[in-house]
């Protein structure tokens, strides 16, 4: 793999999900972490990691710019 990629997520909510996929034949969910309001988590995708799923309101910073996430329901 090369340089692997960085996302900043930003808890615009308490209760905001952060779930890690893993990569392979089957995806399945292998972590998740739950932020407060105002907290940060910089996560990475690695050989194990393909997808991150992000649950409540958020911003998500990439490389690929800004994006904000609805609020949960």
């Amino acid at each position: 793999m090369a340089q692997p990629e960085y996302v900043v997520i930003r808890a615009q909510e308490d209760g905001v999900n952060v779930i890690g996929l893993t990569r392979g034949n089957d995806t399945k969910f292998h972590h998740t972490e739950k932020l407060d309001k105002g907290e940060v988590m910089i996560a990475q995708f690695t050989e194990h990691t393909s997808a991150m799923k992000i649950r409540g309101k958020a911003e998500i910073h990439s490389a690929h710019g800004i994006i904000e996430s609805e609020a949960k329901k």
